[in-house]
């Protein structure tokens, strides 16, 4: 037979995609997303406080992963979008990408590794922002052996798992332990770049705690001691004063005014505006 009278896979299978015109049946074409320049532009975004832009610039990103067949790009993805809907509060849409994301570390077969570790302590975060306290403790044990075994776990997931399980003890009411991880949290950030600001938002996770255990009047002496140095953190000098410096600052100064600081709570918010307003 005449090989141009010869019908062709493609000419009579449905495409795999609209978009892509695979067909059915033909080897997936493997198009990786620009991870690194993914996670730069989120940073722009959250700089400005541009939540709408983000969300639209994770979700164009994750089709696209999804077009081209890129599970890694999915799992971050996925991780990301987790974090941003616990930042505005969707509790549906967190706790949906969470549970994709620990899907896909599955898939890849990525247990026991740092990018599992990394994944477990963002969803873990999440369901205790939520209140799924007891799921979120298994994630973050889970979270811990993974980090801790591995000799190459860098101090700052170390320093942000020991912060956020903390929260998630003292919530449950274990403050023995709550503790004993933010003092491992105030350790790993003092080795960090402008781990100060990390280790001011710790100080006032602690004197909530204290609050939560002891009672204001009974813990008093500690909570204000715990404030100004919280506050003498974050008027560190060699701090880089940038979007995330800006969104600490925003994220501190209802603490600092609800325990009487008023002052600081003004300053920071506005250092928080101008930087907003400037970037």
């Amino acid at each position: 037979m005449n090989d141009q009278n010869t019908l062709k896979p493609e000419d009579y299978l449905e495409p795999e995609c609209p978009l892509c015109e695979q067909p059915y049946g033909s080897p997936a074409e493997f198009r990786p997303v620009p991870q690194k320049r993914i996670i730069e532009k989120m940073d722009e975004y959250m700089s400005r406080k541009d939540y709408a832009g983000a969300e639209r610039h994770l979700l164009y990103w994750l089709e696209e992963a999804g077009l081209g067949h890129d599970l890694r790009g999915q799992l971050m993805l996925r991780n990301e979008l987790t974090g941003h809907y616990r930042k505005t509060g969707n509790r549906e849409k967190a706790l949906e990408n969470g549970r994709e994301a620990l899907r896909l570390l599955e898939v890849l077969g990525f247990e026991g590794t740092i990018s599992s570790g990394t994944t477990y302590t963002n969803v873990a975060t999440a369901m205790n922002a939520f209140g799924e306290n007891a799921e979120a403790i298994r994630l973050f044990r889970k979270a811990r052996e993974v980090y801790e075994a591995a000799p190459r776990t860098s101090p700052e997931l170390l320093g942000g798992l020991y912060n956020n399980m903390a929260l998630c003890c003292a919530a449950e009411g274990n403050y023995a332990e709550a503790y004993e991880l933010y003092e491992k949290a105030m350790e790993k950030m003092s080795t960090v770049p402008d781990g100060v600001l990390e280790q001011a938002i710790t100080c006032l996770n602690i004197a909530n705690a204290v609050e939560a255990e002891k009672g204001m009047e009974a813990g008093e002496e500690r909570i204000f001691s715990l404030l100004d140095q919280a506050y003498d953190l974050l008027n560190d000098p060699e701090t880089v004063r940038g979007g995330y410096y800006a969104f600490v600052c925003e994220k501190c100064a209802p603490v600092f005014s609800y325990y009487g600081y008023f002052l600081a709570a003004d300053e920071l918010t506005k250092r928080a505006e101008e930087i907003y307003a400037r970037d």
